[in-house]
């Protein structure tokens, strides 16, 4: 009798063990008109939400978030991560905040852009009813069951080099920094985004959301502050006043996402910086950018949107803590599986 109560604890130890190994941290790109929205469902059950979109016709970019919600099983945001107040990141937030609730709202303080006060406003007045987070580099948001650090936060940058890091960074000698004009990118509502290095297991994401060029440089120069990555989230939906050669050749990722639209940013330029990338095994699109042609474009199959198919189809990663990450395109369901490396 004892023998068999032994087994049979065994077996459901051995059960319990399968079951959290089989846990997996999973990322949901939404389809949100050009803007930005990233949603992550930790292991433990907590999620985040990176920012809502523009508002859209008739709602539409609140109802795709809330039907990721819904296939991921996500009943209430955790943490309602701003990472800045331009419209294509916060204006969505009031109107998916009708839909589902959000718990601790996170931002990188004050607003910095005259047109973005009317949004910013909108947002304030959400924020005073929930909890209240205001980060800066090097902070951790207390999500459970994964790391999300803060990297950069209101024109700030990480100065210490992460566990790993602190090589020495040869493109910074050949990559200028940019001057603006009466917009300075680097003082305007980009320059002040929340940047976040997502760690679970072996697995590294960088999403740098809409930081600009020169604190890209800030960054990674003289020495590269982050180390390498496993999966880049292209900075400002692909355009050229990010994803300098700086940062994308020293994060070396694997994989790069761009939540870019049909005819928004993603320039040709930052198309080959990013396709010439040390180590580069694939780039994936939102969207099928018009302007791109072919030679501008990755391969069907790893585009969510292409011009002949309706939007509002996400991209999907689930990552496992030996760091294998699978990505799916929910428009054919084709899946890409990138095991760690050796």
């Amino acid at each position: 009798m004892t023998v068999k109560i032994i087994q049979i604890a065994v077996l459901v130890l051995l059960t319990v063990s399968a079951l959290t190994a089989a846990k997996t941290l999973d990322m949901y790109v939404v389809d949100v008109e050009g803007g930005k929205a990233l949603l992550l469902v930790s292991p433990s059950g907590q999620s985040m939400l990176l920012d809502a979109g523009n508002p859209g016709s008739n709602g539409r970019d609140a109802n795709r978030i809330v039907e990721a919600c819904k296939a991921a099983g996500v009943e209430a945001i955790d943490y309602m991560v701003v990472t800045h107040y331009d419209s294509d990141h916060v204006a969505n937030v009031p109107t998916l905040l009708a839909r589902i609730p959000a718990v601790t709202f996170v931002d990188h303080g004050e607003n910095n852009q005259a047109n973005a006060v009317r949004t910013y406003a909108a947002y304030m007045a959400l924020v005073a009813k929930g909890k209240h987070i205001v980060v800066k580099p090097g902070d951790k948001i207390p999500i459970k069951g994964f790391d999300a650090l803060v990297i950069t936060s209101a024109g700030k940058t990480l100065t210490t080099p992460l566990k790993g890091a602190g090589q020495p960074n040869a493109a910074c000698a050949t990559t200028p920094r940019k001057t603006w004009g009466a917009d300075n990118h680097d003082t305007n509502e980009n320059g002040m985004a929340i940047g976040l290095l997502v760690t679970y297991g072996k697995f590294r994401m960088f999403d740098p959301a809409d930081l600009t060029w020169n604190h890209e440089l800030d960054l990674m120069c003289p020495v590269n502050r982050v180390g390498t990555v496993d999966l880049y989230m292209v900075s400002n939906h692909g355009n050229n006043n990010a994803n300098s050669p700086v940062m994308v050749h020293a994060l070396r990722p694997r994989v790069a996402l761009v939540d870019n639209a049909a005819g928004k940013y993603y320039m040709a330029d930052t198309f080959e910086t990013i396709k010439s990338s040390p180590g580069l095994e694939d780039y994936w699109q939102v969207h099928y950018y018009t302007a791109g042609a072919e030679k501008g474009n990755t391969a069907p199959d790893f585009i969510a949107n292409l011009l002949d198919s309706p939007d509002g189809k996400w991209i999907k990663i689930s990552v496992q803590q030996d760091g294998t990450f699978t990505i799916t395109n929910t428009r054919n369901n084709f899946t890409k599986t990138y095991k760690p490396l050796k």
